[in-house]
């Protein structure tokens, strides 16, 4: 369970990097060119698209790079990681995958109670 924990976690990590990279560029770009009248808009708060955009991707990579030793904390931060994203971009095209594999290798990495390694953090 830690090391598909610890596969899931960097790949979603990984594509949430996709994500936070376009988000951030999204919201610079209006700031730097302004709005144009129903084709780009500013998003309603772009600090959390910002802080969002490069922390979750940062916790879910290192969440799973943790997976496998700290299975505990790995996976609280993958959950972090997956609930910012959540909160920050929403359920969507873009954002499903980095989400669900977040989420999943954080409840993979909590619930591994027998651990590959002998110390369990139980």
């Amino acid at each position: 369970m830690r090391s598909a924990a610890m596969v899931l976690g960097i790949i979603g990590g990984c594509l949430a990097v996709l994500v936070g990279f376009f988000s951030y560029g999204y919201t610079e770009a209006v700031d730097r060119f302004g709005e144009v009248e129903g084709l780009l808009g500013q998003v309603n708060d772009p600090t959390l698209i910002r802080t969002a955009s490069f922390l979750a991707p940062l916790l879910a990579i290192a969440g799973g790079a943790m997976a496998k030793i700290r299975a505990l904390l790995g996976g609280v931060l993958l959950i972090v990681a997956a609930v910012m994203m959540y909160y920050a971009f929403g359920f969507n095209v873009f954002t499903m995958f980095p989400i669900g594999m977040s989420g999943l290798a954080g409840l993979l990495a909590v619930l591994a109670g027998k651990p590959d390694e002998p110390k369990s953090h139980f």
